[in-house]
């Protein structure tokens, strides 16, 4: 059921359209709408037309709130910055319902500013608060109860020490550079901004000139969508998708068919268009951490050499008859397939001088430490610890290399000393 507002008597409504085009406030959702999506594409440049439908019903579901059963996250990640994810805070911030901006607030504080009629609470720069392994569970902990009503933070509250419920029920849009934790983005629509093309241009977002045009788009939603709350509780639209992306995205559509028009196909198409991206990039993040792993793996077995060579390393992953590698691409992993893979987690190869002076390229284990302890944290208690470095051979294309997440361990007593920098 969309919501907890059904009224004694009165079945969900099983919407593909507006419930019921004679009563109060439908006509007009359609033009505001479109008036919103415009007013956001004119400050935004987004990844694609499905994107920008999305955010706009985003936007219009914060002022119902009370009404849904699910509070959907907004993930506005980018893979650097200047791509717009903090001017796309900027514009909800004058959009939605009561919005609270933040880049660092403790989970004390969040708990205790969503109250029953909730806040918009808008977290910019929230790869600080995530940035390591196991940081902040508790906030992520808070935001993932959140997705959901009726998921309380219980605390002892009160000079009797007395447990008491805070409800975490809220809206959320984050902003990140990198991916938000794979619990929250399951319950977000994500937006996976890109820096603007050359021939992209956006009106400069200033401050005195924004902020009436977008509040009073922000008033007249508040205006139409007020009256419309009992009936959008009462709503169960036909959803695309299943399970938690119909939990994410039925605030979006019971948005799409109260307006009417061709929101509720563009709602649920931009539905299906997003999902399934993000399904495809979940299948390459899985496949990229079981990469991860299993390197961990070819390490600790040779004994957790300086470096290897991409050959060596490429080889040892072939010979796992259970890992997907021998299938990978055309005729299986390869060094640039390797590489490739790899360059998300900012690890290069670089040349290096190994055994009887042979050089080749390979990976320094010690530049994969920092992403075995964010993407793959059960391996970092048996990582054995570091104590000196072998920097690469020389600069790639002319870039300083990255500086160096961790050391390299010495090699076994009596063992060799490892691998050279090739000169």
């Amino acid at each position: 059921m969309a919501g907890t507002a059904q009224q004694k008597g009165t079945g969900p409504v099983d919407a593909r359209g507006p419930a019921d085009p004679g009563e109060r406030g439908f006509g007009e959702g359609a033009e505001l709408l479109d008036e919103l999506r415009a007013a956001i594409g004119k400050y935004v440049v987004l990844p694609s037309d499905e994107a920008l439908t999305a955010v706009t019903l985003w936007v219009a579901a914060t002022h119902i709130q009370t009404a849904l059963q699910h509070a959907p996250r907004l993930a506005v990640v980018g893979p650097t910055k200047g791509c717009g994810k903090s001017r796309v805070l900027d514009v909800l911030h004058e959009t939605v319902h009561q919005p609270i901006m933040t880049v660092n607030m403790s989970t004390a504080v969040l708990f205790r500013v969503i109250g029953k009629n909730p806040r918009t609470i808008l977290v910019d720069e929230a790869d600080a608060i995530f940035s390591k392994a196991g940081d902040n569970e508790e906030l992520r902990g808070l935001l993932n109860a959140g997705h959901q009503r009726n998921r309380p933070a219980w605390r002892i509250s009160g000079p009797e020490h007395k447990p008491t419920p805070y409800p975490t029920f809220a809206m959320a849009a984050l902003a990140s550079i990198g991916d938000l934790p794979d619990t929250i983005t399951d319950r977000a629509v994500v937006l996976r901004m890109q820096k603007r093309k050359p021939g992209e241009k956006v009106t400069p977002f200033r401050s005195r000139y924004a902020t009436p045009e977008l509040n009073s788009v922000r008033d007249k939603l508040a205006a139409w969508l007020g009256p419309l709350r009992g009936t959008a509780g009462r709503m169960a639209p036909t959803m695309p998708v299943e399970d938690r992306a119909a939990d994410t995205w039925e605030p979006l559509v019971i948005i799409a068919d109260l307006a009417g028009g061709h929101w509720p196909a563009s709602a649920r198409a931009a539905c299906v268009a997003m999902t399934r991206f993000e399904a495809v990039q979940d299948e390459q993040t899985n496949l990229k951490t079981r990469l991860l792993r299993d390197i961990h793996s070819v390490f600790e077995a040779r004994g957790n050499p300086e470096a290897l060579s991409s050959l060596d390393l490429v080889t040892a992953l072939l010979q796992d008859p259970d890992a997907p590698w021998a299938e990978h691409g055309t005729n299986g992993l390869n060094a640039y397939h390797l590489g490739k893979l790899l360059r998300d987690f900012d690890i290069r190869p670089a040349n290096y001088r190994f055994d009887k002076g042979r050089q080749a390229k390979g990976y320094a284990r010690n530049r994969f430490l920092d992403s075995w302890a964010r993407h793959c944290p059960e391996l970092t208690e048996t990582a054995p610890a570091p104590t000196h470095d072998a920097p690469p051979a020389r600069q790639a294309q002319g870039k300083p290399p990255a500086a160096p997440a961790g050391q390299l361990p010495i090699g076994p007593p009596g063992g060799p000393a490892g691998p050279k920098r090739a000169r």
